[in-house]
Order: C-alpha cells, then sequence, then structure tokens
C-alpha cells in the first residue's frame, strides 16, 4: 500500500451503519466517495458515503 492510500468507510445514509470498506488515494481524489449500494441493515439499495475516521 502506498503512502497516500488510505482505507476509508462507507457509512449507509439511512441507518448511519459501517457496511464496507474501500481505499482512496487522497493525492489524486478530494471529494468524498460516494456509492449506490446494498445495506444489509436496510435491506435495500441505499447511498453510502465516506464516513468519519
Amino acid at each position: 500500500m502506498k503512502a497516500q492510500e488510505k482505507i476509508t468507510k462507507l457509512v449507509c445514509s439511512d441507518c448511519k451503519r459501517i457496511n464496507y470498506h474501500t481505499q482512496k488515494n487522497k493525492k489524486l481524489v478530494e471529494r468524498k466517495l460516494e456509492f449506490k449500494k446494498f445495506c444489509k441493515w436496510c435491506r435495500k439499495h441505499t447511498i453510502h458515503k465516506e464516513g468519519k475516521k
């Protein structure tokens, strides 16, 4: 793993639970990550945003 790549948490926008982890290169990507993924707690596809560390 390079020095600028860090693991980030993806948090469900509905239930606020951490469901996924991903890597992000902080030098190349300046904005917050946002994906539409399946939440096993809500049992539906919701927007998952990058959470705090």
